[in-house]
């Protein structure tokens, strides 16, 4: 059985910064794309970045652009989101999300982690 644990949410005033972490385990062979995704009260879950399998390519949401960045170390499993200059918008809970092609199962199946709240006050 995979599973995705995210650490790193919490509290923060506005202008500070948080770094997230998403760590992949079990029978794991490859992973594919690796993102966070996140909810807020009320909303619609959003993509928020994206990074793929060598960490060449990664994709941000408009809103975060500049003060957000994701990385990766694929020999940890882990997927990790930098975010700095945070903003009360950005309170929500982050996702962890990923590709992953397991061992013993044929495909590649889509796996989320179940989430860090990130509280931003003004």
């Amino acid at each position: 059985q995979v599973q995705l644990v995210e650490s790193g949410g919490g509290l923060v005033q506005a202008g500070g910064s948080l770094r997230l972490s998403c760590a992949a385990s079990g029978s794991i062979l490859s992973i594919n794309v690796m993102g966070w995704y996140r909810q807020a009260p009320g909303k619609q879950r959003e993509l928020v970045a994206t990074i793929n399998t060598g960490g060449g390519s990664t994709n941000f949401a408009d809103s975060v652009k500049g003060r957000f960045t994701i990385s990766r170390d694929n020999a940890k499993n882990t997927v990790y989101l930098q975010m700095n200059s945070l903003k009360p918008e950005d309170t929500a809970v982050y996702y962890c999300n990923a590709l992953i092609r397991e061992v013993a199962a044929p495909g590649i199946r889509v796996y989320w982690g179940q989430g860090t709240q990130v509280t931003v006050s003004s």
